[in-house]
């Protein structure tokens, strides 16, 4: 074995073992697949880019409350939440009037139907949108629920929200 093949082995070992930490992070066994949050925590691909995947999968399993914490910092004016033991993605909105959070609530359907995931959504009084995003399937976080976040981030929506909002909003870009 030459130096070059020392390297080589190396630099494997180190991925290796990255990879299985990342896995670790992410509660996954370094025996199985990567699923959920893995390319994201070690690629820092965009989120609003991937594509969810079908939540049906028998690998697929809440992430852990450090990843969540983790991907959490992509999202702006997203929070997460526990709630009874479930991690949750959450956003409040504030909207012009009650049909404009319709008009909201389309886009966001369009979007969810197209990712095929669905977030729960809430309009409260008359003006108060409250978006929460978690994987029925397993009871958690998946990094599906992180895409549809980041892909609801990514809608044109200003003209819906009311004044105090919108302008919030425009300074998160």
């Amino acid at each position: 074995m030459d130096d070059s093949d020392r390297g080589n082995l190396c630099m494997y070992s180190s991925i290796s073992r990255i990879t299985g930490i990342c896995w670790e992070h992410m509660g996954l066994s370094s025996t199985r697949k990567p699923l959920s949050g893995f390319r994201m925590l070690c690629t820092g691909e965009d989120l609003s880019t991937k594509k969810c995947v079908p939540c049906n999968s028998k690998d697929l399993r809440p992430m852990t409350e450090d990843a969540a914490k983790h991907l959490i910092r992509e999202l702006a004016e997203w929070n997460l939440i526990n709630e009874d033991g479930k991690l949750k993605l959450n956003r409040s909105l504030k909207v012009k009037s009650f049909l404009k959070g319709m008009d909201l609530f389309k886009l966001i359907a369009e979007v969810a139907e197209a990712e095929g995931h669905h977030p729960d959504l809430h309009l409260v009084g008359w003006n108060n949108v409250t978006i929460e995003i978690w994987t029925h399937a397993v009871g958690g976080l998946t990094e599906n629920d992180f895409i549809l976040a980041s892909k609801i981030n990514k809608l044109d929506v200003h003209n819906l929200l009311g004044r105090k909002a919108a302008i919030s909003s425009q300074h998160d870009c």
